[in-house]
Formats: C-alpha cells, sequence, structure tokens
C-alpha cells in the first residue's frame, strides 16, 4: 500500500494540449482564468506536449505552511484583479494522478505505474512526499509528520488500483486523526445571545443511498467564525423555502465538513442516527449536494466504532 500526504487544498484536473493549459475544479468549472500563476507552474514542471493530471493546490503561508481553506476558495473566486491576491494568497499544487499522457489513456493503467510516469515528466516538487509501507508503526510515523506539517492526514492506495473518475473507489481511503462527514444544510435557527440576528443552529443530512431522501442527523452551531455565521445566513436567506419564528427552511444546497465524537442511535430522528457533539470544520464550497457522504457510509462509520474501541492501538483507527 502507498501512502501520499492529504493536503487541505482543492481538486484540480490539468489538461495540455500544446500550448494550451486549462484548470478545472472538482465539478469541471474552469477555473484557468482565477489562477494563472498555477499555468505558469505546469509549464515548467511537467515536461509533455499532451497530458491529463490531477492534483491538489493549496494556499501556502510562512515556510509553506498551508493556509485556511477559506483563503485558497478566494482565489478560485476571484476573476478581476487577481495579482494582488496571487501575492496575497500564494499557491503550492501538488499531483497525485496522471490520466493521460501523449495520445495514450492510462485510466485503466495501474496506479504505481501512473505514479511513475509522474515522477518521469514532473518536477519533483509537484509530487507529494509518500511512502510503501504495510508497518503500523511507519504509518503512524508518517502520519504524525502529515498532521505536524499541518495537512489533513494520508490517502492509501492500492498500488494495482486503477482510475475511477468522480470518487475515491474502493481501493483508496483516507487515513485522519478524527473522522468527518459531509453534509448538507436543510434548515437553521435563528440563534440568541452573541449570535442573534444570525442563523447558526444548522440542521445536518446526509443522503439514503435508496430512497433518495436527505436524512437529519443533528444539529450545530460550533465551529464558525463571526464572519462565516454572517456569510452563511446571507447565503441560506437566499435559500429560503418556508419559515416559522424560528427556523428557517432552505433549499439543499450548502455543503459543510462536520467532525463529531460518536455516531449514536437516536429516535429523535426518523433515520434513527445523530452525531454527537457535531461542529463544523469547514464550509465545502467546493462541493454539491450530490457529493454529501450517504446513510449507508454513516451507517458503516457507526459499526466501525466497536471495531476501533475493540482494537484499540491499531491503525483503524486512523480511518
Amino acid at each position: 500500500t502507498a501512502l501520499e500526504i492529504k493536503f487541505d487544498g482543492a481538486r484540480v484536473q490539468i489538461h495540455k494540449q500544446g500550448d494550451q493549459v486549462k484548470v478545472y475544479s472538482r465539478h469541471l468549472s474552469d477555473v484557468s482564468s482565477s489562477l494563472p500563476d498555477l499555468m505558469g507552474i505546469v509549464r515548467k514542471g511537467i515536461k509533455a506536449d499532451n497530458f491529463v493530471v490531477e492534483g491538489e493546490v493549496v494556499a501556502v503561508g510562512k515556510n509553506d505552511r498551508p493556509l485556511p481553506f477559506q483563503e485558497l476558495m478566494r482565489r478560485f473566486r476571484r476573476v478581476h484583479d487577481i495579482e494582488q491576491l496571487i501575492h496575497e494568497v500564494p499557491i503550492k499544487l501538488y499531483l497525485f494522478d496522471l490520466l493521460y499522457l501523449n495520445g495514450k489513456s492510462h485510466i485503466e493503467t495501474p496506479y504505481e505505474k501512473r505514479w511513475k510516469l509522474l515522477q518521469k515528466y514532473c518536477n519533483s516538487k509537484l509530487l507529494g512526499h509518500r511512502i510503501i509501507t504495510g508497518n503500523q508503526k511507519e504509518v503512524e510515523a508518517f502520519l504524525q509528520k502529515a498532521l505536524d506539517s499541518g495537512h489533513e492526514g494520508l490517502m492509501a492506495k492500492k498500488l494495482d488500483s486503477i482510475y475511477t473518475p468522480g470518487s475515491r473507489g474502493k481501493r483508496w481511503f483516507k487515513i485522519k486523526p478524527a473522522e468527518t462527514l459531509d453534509v448538507v444544510i436543510l434548515a437553521a435557527d435563528w440563534g440568541s445571545g452573541r449570535r442573534k440576528g444570525w442563523l447558526s443552529n444548522y440542521h445536518l443530512a446526509v443522503l439514503d443511498d435508496e430512497s433518495g431522501e436527505y436524512a437529519v442527523v443533528g444539529k450545530t452551531f460550533k465551529g464558525l467564525t463571526d464572519q462565516q455565521f454572517g456569510w452563511i445566513t446571507e447565503k441560506l436567506l437566499g435559500l429560503t423555502m418556508k419559515e416559522t419564528a424560528y427556523t428557517v427552511y432552505v433549499k439543499p444546497e450548502i455543503v459543510v465538513e462536520v467532525a463529531y465524537n460518536e455516531i449514536q442511535r437516536s429516535p429523535q430522528y426518523r433515520f434513527k442516527f445523530a452525531l454527537r457533539f457535531a461542529r463544523i470544520k469547514r464550509i465545502r464550497q467546493d462541493k454539491s449536494p450530490a457529493q454529501i457522504d450517504t446513510l449507508n457510509r454513516l451507517k458503516e462509520l457507526y459499526e466501525k466504532q466497536f471495531e476501533r474501541k475493540a482494537r484499540a492501538g491499531d491503525v483503524a483507527k486512523f480511518k
């Protein structure tokens, strides 16, 4: 198994055809004009005429430590006066996959061979550090190194895995110190006290794979700054479907990543699961409601909780 550093950035797909370079977001929106410095990095760093590669763009500060994800999103949204923002929010590119090279598709090529092609054609500075190991202590040490550097965690990848468009597939998985879920906001309650005037208690939902309905799994008002409360209140009010004295029900469009202490059985919710001590880690402006986690995924994590408790110290606790 190969382990790569999981960067806290935005996934991009980069296409080069002769002199033309295009950069696409996770949703395949063209973001080339927002990232002209990235175009220069690609032209200098990849020695091939035609290719499609994937990687992570990370906003960096002093000593190349990653900046908050929200800073990076400023770069993706800006289409005017870009030069100033280039200096305010510098970026780095870390490539992790190659899908097409000089007329040949590599989607069916095993991951390890795709990585070797990246090594052959790309400047080593564009490749994140990785190791190949099955040793638990080495995994834990590498994870700690990634976390100490300000990164999210690790990605574990089977060496023979093929590329799966739009997902990690079953042969890639994240290793993080605490599991998180991507959920959508279905409603929000008006705050009180310090949060008065803001929609600040959010009703969170995953997607039920079978019915296609949204399954509410809890509420939270924790994790956001005052500035983010203001921003999200404005966005939610623009998505209002109906409201009561205390609650605004909205179109399911805003995705957030939440951490939690535990998944519990709960009669309070229709689908019988709830997140204990949920808190928002970040607003996922790069994700759509179609990409949130599912009820089946929630059930899998619920079962894994018991495995982790029974196998304390095992590397599975980092999954």
